[in-house]
């Protein structure tokens, strides 16, 4: 496997031949091994059921809740072995996850949400809120309403300020398409670009959409079976036939993923 080459700095998340098992039997990941460096956005691309949630909770520290463990491997974060530590540990590190769903308390409002998040001292907290604000205007026009009354993007916006309110240097966002309509999400994605370039922050994006993970990725991996088949910079992987043909549609095939084609032909284009 090739090292994202884009930057200089050392990684500042290091995953290597990692495995994560369920139920102490099944194992969901083999081998997976990624990197993010300083200030870089990195896509990690896959369907429905490839591995891409379970790479993330597996370094964000949420596997415990479905009763699953990292078995093999390691996961560093600026050189600190973090793999199987409890989801406040890592937060408190620094990693901090824009899950894929119930991403923010309903019952309180726009305003509300943001300040439940802020581990920071209350003289930095209005700073910290007006920073937000800024990347997202409409939340700034919502604050006081209750978020449960919030659209699908506004609240993928909300779910994104809440986590700038932690503090990270890595984020991780999972699935910032889901459910959207494409014109927000590239307005969302616009916006994760933006926090980079300003605020310094690496990013981690899991994505099923990878056109739009690619507009704004530095590097990218594709994951299939709990395995990583394929990794480059956006160049490559945008210029790899079957990275047109599987994911961006290309070829006039119609196939947009890899459940369309039979495993054979999967087996052969990425192991053999």
């Amino acid at each position: 496997m090739s090292t994202p080459a884009t930057l200089k700095d050392k990684a500042i998340l290091e995953v290597d031949k990692l495995e994560v098992s369920y139920h102490r039997v099944v194992t969901a990941i083999q081998g997976v091994t990624l990197e993010v460096r300083r200030g870089q956005i990195v896509a990690l691309l896959g369907n429905n059921g490839a591995g891409k949630t379970t790479t993330l909770r597996a370094i964000s520290g949420f596997l415990g809740i479905d009763d699953a463990r990292v078995s093999e491997g390691t996961v560093r974060f600026c050189g600190k072995d973090i793999a199987n530590r409890f989801p406040h540990e890592v937060a408190g590190m620094g990693i901090v996850l824009v899950p894929e769903r119930d991403k923010v308390f309903e019952n309180l409002t726009v305003q509300e949400n943001l300040e439940a998040n802020s581990p920071r001292q209350s003289s930095t907290l209005s700073r910290m809120q007006e920073a937000v604000y800024a990347y997202f205007p409409l939340l700034a026009r919502l604050r006081g309403r209750q978020a449960g009354y919030l659209s699908g993007g506004e609240r993928q916006m909300l779910a994104i300020g809440a986590a700038l309110m932690c503090g990270p240097e890595l984020l991780l966002v999972d699935e910032l398409s889901l459910g959207l309509a494409p014109i927000i999400v590239e307005e969302l994605a616009e916006r994760l670009r933006a926090i980079r370039d300003e605020l310094g922050l690496s990013i981690l994006l899991v994505e099923q959409n990878a056109h739009v993970a690619l507009e704004i990725a530095d590097y990218g991996y594709i994951i299939e079976n709990g395995r990583i088949v394929m990794d480059g910079d956006r160049e490559r992987l945008t210029g790899h036939q079957d990275i047109q043909e599987f994911y961006l549609g290309a070829g006039g095939s119609g196939r947009r993923n890899y459940r369309d084609v039979k495993q054979y032909r999967r087996s052969r284009r990425w192991y053999g």
